[in-house]
């Protein structure tokens, strides 16, 4: 049995080219937002430190707000090293890094910075930041992924305390920058308004691709990911047509991606030599919109929630109701935990892991109304259960194995 499975046949080459952390050697559609932010953050080569520049990405889900984020800092750091500059490139995702003092440990970690951190407060570590990257004269571009999130859960006044950081020290030589990226600006009316228009001065925004553009895309993504003549451009054609906003579909590059990666997927299982039609028609009922807009949420859970969503998932099947009650889906995490032989959490640190997935947009919870004895949270998910399950659990046997190797 497992020879055969390591020995069936299969279409691709490097099937990491189809994954959501995957970033492509060019970017097709998006070379004007580079330009845009190569303007915007010229001064950083030409003028180091003269000025902390800041750029605000906005954009819905899978319209290349991050990957081109990342493309930028590639190459920005690459052209400062050959301007003989020490410009790091720092990304933190939000979800997982949520308040000022998780973000600020982000980037001390990501930068390799020997600064203890316990005991410290977010101000001293700051502290000790600006004082480590001025006597080693390193400048820093910093993304903060997700920052309409950051806005909910740390409030303004840490907002405040990053965009405003060179107010308090305003000799010193600026070399903390920023892009922030989020899917909409909803969230930035609910800070100070001096804040929201220092966020605000340069923005950049990204519309949702066509079908002509995700052809273009999915074609790049084909050619490194699947062996020659395995992937017709007709298939290119047909996802990309059902996905593109102007043949009525979002006009999510991720979406059209992971219908790739599917349709791959199944033409492997069947051992097809070909993907096929068909193999697309499959990927595509099991590509649900809501499982490819958490998707990106479900990356950066920690254990737990991840846990959490599981036995949310599970509870909901077995009782086959659109809501259940928070105390059947703990119930049900606790015994996933014994399972796992995994200490459980307790009721207060899950009541927090359900209101942040909530917050997320990852579960649905509200009050129960009449009906029901007494008042309790009811919790519930939109995306297809065993789609999501699927994706959970993988990403479990991910940290699982992460820890183990950590031990």
């Amino acid at each position: 049995m497992l020879e055969s499975v390591i020995k069936r046949v299969t279409v691709f080459k490097n099937k990491d080219a189809l994954y959501p952390e995957f970033i492509p050697p060019t970017l097709p559609h998006r070379g004007i937002h580079i330009k845009q932010l190569a303007e915007i953050f010229k001064s950083l080569i030409t003028s180091p430190g003269s000025m902390s520049l800041r750029a605000m990405l906005v954009g819905g889900i899978g319209v290349g707000k991050t990957v081109t984020a990342r493309v930028f800092g590639y190459e920005i750091k690459h052209l400062a090293k050959e301007q003989g500059l020490d410009l790091r490139y720092v990304h933190i995702n939000c979800h997982r890094d949520r308040t000022l003092y998780e973000v600020i440990s982000e980037v001390i970690r990501q930068l390799g910075i020997p600064i203890p951190l316990r005991g410290l407060s977010p101000r001293e570590m700051m502290i000790a930041l600006l004082s480590y990257i001025e006597k080693h004269n390193i400048y820093v571009l910093i993304t903060l992924d997700e920052f309409d999130y950051f806005i909910h859960t740390a409030g303004n006044d840490a907002v405040y305390f990053l965009v405003r950081l060179y107010d308090e020290y305003p000799d010193v030589k600026k070399r903390l920058n920023f892009i922030f990226i989020a899917r909409d600006l909803t969230a930035l009316s609910t800070l100070d308004p001096t804040t929201e228009s220092y966020i605000l001065k340069h923005l950049i925004k990204f519309e949702p691709y066509r079908s002509k553009e995700l052809y273009d895309i999915l074609i790049q993504r084909r050619d490194l990911a699947f062996y020659e003549n395995t992937v017709s451009e007709d298939i290119i054609k047909f996802i990309a047509d059902s996905e593109g906003i102007d043949k009525g579909g979002e006009g999510n590059a991720r979406s059209a991606i992971e219908v790739l990666l599917l349709a791959g997927e199944a033409a492997e299982h069947e051992g097809s030599h070909i993907v096929l039609l068909e193999h697309v028609r499959k990927a595509l009922t099991v590509t649900h919109p809501d499982i490819v807009k958490v998707s990106d949420e479900l990356n950066f859970l920690q254990l737990h929630e991840l846990l959490l969503v599981k036995a949310l998932i599970r509870t909901l099947r077995a009782k086959g109701t659109s809501f259940v009650r928070i105390g059947e889906v703990e119930e049900e995490y606790r015994y996933i935990c014994q399972l796992y032989n995994i200490k459980p959490r307790k009721h207060t640190q899950i009541y927090e892991y359900v209101n942040n997935l909530k917050h997320m947009n990852i579960i649905n919870a509200k009050l129960s109304g009449k009906g029901l004895r007494g008042r309790t949270t009811l919790l519930s998910i939109v995306a297809p259960l065993d789609a999501l399950e699927k994706r959970v659990d993988e990403l479990i046997d991910k940290r699982l194995t992460t820890e183990r190797n950590t031990l």
